[in-house]
């Protein structure tokens, strides 16, 4: 058995913060010490890693706070920061460790570190690549900050910055396809949770990587795995990347 570590919660009455309690409650080898949200001031002392899924604002004060007093390591789920709220996580970063990452699944983040290899080896003179992602009706942005993520794997693969190869969206007479480019196409439909695919086409064959959300709860469950990797980690700025090991941390 692992051994046992004690964790804390930021957002806890939120969505997400729920979703990490229930998979906290479910394992052996953690205690939840603390749960709080906004406006709370908890004994981080209680606590080896800190799960935090609440606000950019919240998040950038936790880190701050939590590096001041040299821990505990955090896991930050937040998005939508502003250049000042992410300098104040990179300078907290420089004493203690943290996971940062905008999407949690472990399965997509397979994804992420597959297509980046793959994009590294397969030559953009010879291979299209397409990110296809599918959503519910309610989502309000496209395309998804998740099929951007992929995108920029693909991009990194390629030594490129994702802005200089992003295709425009296909909408009336294109023209044929810019060598090197990367495409994105979304669909919109009823309740679907989250589906990815990223297509490599050549002339002769297609190879497809794809991933499919079922249930919310993967997303807890990669945070919560991130805090078990994370907590014994010197300090650093660190994603799913890391944890999963596609890169030496």
């Amino acid at each position: 058995m692992s051994a046992i570590f004690h964790a804390g919660i930021s957002g806890a009455q939120g969505r997400m913060g729920r979703a990490v309690d229930h998979v906290l409650d479910a394992r052996d080898d953690v205690v939840v010490a603390v749960r709080f949200d906004w406006g709370d001031t908890p004994d981080l002392s209680l606590c080896d890693v800190v799960i935090d899924f609440s606000t950019a604002e919240a998040s950038a004060a936790l880190a701050t706070r939590a590096a001041e007093r040299g821990g505990p390591a955090l896991v930050i789920g937040s998005t939508g920061f502003t250049d000042e709220q992410d300098a104040a996580i990179r300078a907290a970063a420089e004493k203690i460790a943290i996971v940062r990452s905008g999407n949690y699944s472990l399965g997509l983040n397979i994804l992420i570190g597959l297509v980046e290899h793959a994009a590294q080896r397969l030559d953009a003179r010879d291979w299209d690549i397409e990110v296809i992602e599918a959503h519910h009706r309610l989502k309000l942005d496209a395309p998804s900050g998740t099929a951007l993520m992929l995108g920029e794997a693909a991009a990194n693969g390629r030594n490129a910055e994702l802005a200089d190869v992003r295709s425009a969206p296909y909408d009336g007479i294109t023209g044929e396809r810019e060598v090197g480019k990367i495409g994105f196409s979304s669909i919109r439909a009823g309740g679907i949770v989250g589906d990815h695919t990223v297509l490599f086409g050549s002339q002769d064959e297609t190879l497809t990587l794809s991933h499919s959300a079922i249930d919310r709860s993967l997303f807890a469950k990669g945070a919560v795995a991130a805090a078990a990797w994370v907590r014994t980690r010197r300090p650093g700025l660190y994603d799913m990347q890391d944890v999963l090991g596609f890169r030496q941390a």
